[in-house]
């Protein structure tokens, strides 16, 4: 007898780790960048269920879909949600789905249409794979997505750890976050950090141009980070964390004999109201752009900001703060999508 998957199943999680395992038990597949998505799919209609067991069918009507041919089949597969640009992978739009207005979502499923990429198949005619070795799952992925529309994808993965490193250098010029190392013979561990990723992580020399204060207002709570652009006007970029008990109060006394009026040249600003936060500009405090930091980073949203708060490695006196400028932070060189998403490379013969 056969029981649907639930649809709060945890998915499967990664580890973080600084390079790639390596032995004839691992396999490597791209990092995507987007949303992570469980389908079930079932003859009733797909059910696209985020991590966190969020519905999101409304938000992405397309792919709800173009996943129905597979509903048939009784599969449940776990993926990325993506959405292509003209410079690869694009977080923003995606996020920009994520709306409450009907009428938005329906615009927005046509002008900037998501994809889904597959890389685990959990399920498939009713029957439980998870307990299966990964080496089974993809097997029987790769028939499944042979009656897949153009927009549900499968990743690419290589048994070859130079390859795989190749592609953390190559795939970073797409989007991409890095690699993903899996166990060819492990079964799919819900909610268990099971497989390895590789995360990009690059740094940066930038300006002090605030800080905030912590709720005790104490001592500082985060530092803002500021480049020069192509004209040389200042543009916020993110702010550090993981400031320690002394770092916070020692830099409260420096950061407080720099404050000065904020600049009214400034182009981004800390703070500044988006769709997703409300006006929150009188939160931080200025001061004088003289201090350069170096910070390292993960990820750039929209290639002008960090996405995740930047990690502080040290002070850089000898840096001339005019000298931080965007040209540090460009991305590599472009990589298409395309040409990720062509290539399949199998395991060698046993």
């Amino acid at each position: 007898m056969t029981e649907a998957l639930p649809l709060d199943l945890e998915p499967m999680l990664a580890a973080p780790a600084a390079d790639l395992p390596a032995g004839p038990d691992w396999s490597y597949e791209p990092k995507w960048d987007g949303f992570r998505i469980i389908a079930h799919l079932s003859p009733a209609g797909p059910q696209l269920i985020s991590r966190g067991a969020k519905p999101m069918n409304r938000y992405f009507p397309e792919v709800v879909a173009a996943m129905e041919p597979l509903g048939s089949l009784g599969v449940v597969l776990d993926g990325e949600l993506i959405i292509i640009g003209s410079a690869g992978l694009d977080f923003d739009a995606l996020q920009q789905r994520v709306h409450p207005a009907s009428s938005r979502v329906e615009r927005l499923s046509r002008e900037t249409p998501a994809e889904y990429v597959a890389f685990d198949l959990l399920q498939l005619n009713g029957e439980d794979l998870r307990g299966r070795p990964l080496s089974e799952r993809r097997s029987l992925l790769e028939d499944v997505l042979k009656l897949a529309p153009a927009s549900i994808y499968l990743t690419p993965y290589t048994r070859d750890p130079a390859l795989g490193r190749r592609w953390f250098q190559e795939f970073e010029g797409a989007g991409l976050d890095g690699i993903i190392a899996k166990r060819w013979s492990h079964p799919y561990l819900a909610g268990r950090r099971g497989w390895v990723k590789i995360k990009h992580e690059r740094t940066a020399d930038c300006v002090v141009i605030g800080y905030r204060l912590s709720v005790a207002q104490d001592g500082v709570a985060s530092i803002l980070l500021g480049l020069y652009d192509q004209e040389g006007r200042m543009q916020f970029v993110g702010h550090t964390s993981g400031l320690d008990s002394v770092a916070r109060h020692t830099l409260l006394g420096e950061l407080k004999g720099l404050e000065a009026p904020r600049d009214p040249e400034m182009g981004r600003s800390p703070g500044a109201p988006s769709r997703w936060s409300q006006d929150r500009s009188a939160d931080w405090v200025s001061v004088r752009p003289d201090l350069v930091c170096e910070v390292s980073f993960d990820k750039l949203q929209s290639g002008e900001r960090f996405r995740h708060a930047a990690r502080l490695i040290r002070w850089r006196p000898d840096r001339d703060p005019k000298s931080c400028t965007f040209d540090q932070i460009r991305p590599p060189s472009e990589f298409q999508i395309a040409d990720i998403l062509a290539t399949r490379v199998r395991p060698p013969t046993e």
